[in-house]
């Protein structure tokens, strides 16, 4: 019998989602007796050249050579799926978007020229085709063993598609927002976080990113009602899933 291979990847990101999957520990052993793990320089230097069953990619494309290796990496790949908010929604790096990249070398370089970088930030599935995106900032544990195993078992993942705020509801957490005046993205943010920062007494800040069909228009005056300007605003939006978010107001 052919043991499956996962291979891991990583772009421009900070590597937390990797470092999730290697707290999983105990269920990293479990994990480690059904596939062969080709590609995982985060964890090991052996590395296999492919084809791989399943490929987990952390990172946004930021240069002309990330656009380059994340093709040759979806040619390797059976199953394609990107992991954390880097992967899926550009990061918190994508603020270049919205800002003069040029300007940000001169300032931060001394050698701006030496520098080969592309004017934004984007998801890795603007240059791919990506069979599923795991999202957060860092993705959550249960989850991304769910997709693992669920690709394993050669199923869809069970991720939940719901707002944060089923999640408050769940944990019996008291709406920040109702009771306090609390700005909170919660209605417009994917559930996976289990809603820890409204548990805290804080609003969420949109880690996970937005819902597939998030009502902004909707929200964005009950900001305005809290005392939120439109640069506080702004500002709450241009965080951890910028690009994805945005879109969201436009749409």
């Amino acid at each position: 019998m052919t043991v499956p291979t996962l291979a891991v990847f990583k772009l421009a990101s900070c590597d937390g989602c990797q470092l999730t999957l290697l707290d999983c520990e105990d269920e990293l052993l479990a994990l480690a007796g059904k596939v062969r793990i080709a590609h995982f320089l985060e964890a090991s230097s052996a590395v296999a050249p492919g084809a791989y069953d399943l490929t987990l990619v952390e990172g946004s494309v930021t240069t002309p050579a990330d656009a380059e290796r994340v093709r040759e990496i979806r040619a390797r790949s059976r199953h394609l799926v990107t992991i954390g908010a880097c992967a899926t929604a550009g990061g918190i790096q994508a603020l270049r978007n919205f800002a003069d990249v040029e300007e940000f070398t001169r300032a931060v370089y001394a050698r701006p020229d030496y520098i080969d970088v592309l004017a934004t930030s984007t998801p890795v599935s603007d240059h791919v085709d990506v069979d599923f995106e795991l999202r957060g900032c860092p993705i959550d544990r249960a989850q991304l063993l769910e997709v693992i195993t669920a690709y394993l078992a050669g199923r869809k993942p069970d991720i939940p598609n719901h707002s944060v705020c089923f999640a408050c509801k769940r944990r019996g957490t008291v709406c920040v927002t109702v009771a306090h005046g609390t700005p909170c993205l919660g209605p417009v943010t994917h559930t996976g976080c289990g809603a820890i920062c409204p548990a805290y007494g804080r609003g969420c800040y949109g880690c996970f990113g937005p819902l597939g069909t998030p009502n902004l228009r909707a929200l964005i005056p009950l900001l305005h009602r809290h005392g939120m300007d439109e640069r506080a605003v702004e500002r709450l939006l241009r965080t951890f899933n910028a690009p994805a978010f945005d879109k969201g107001v436009r749409s």
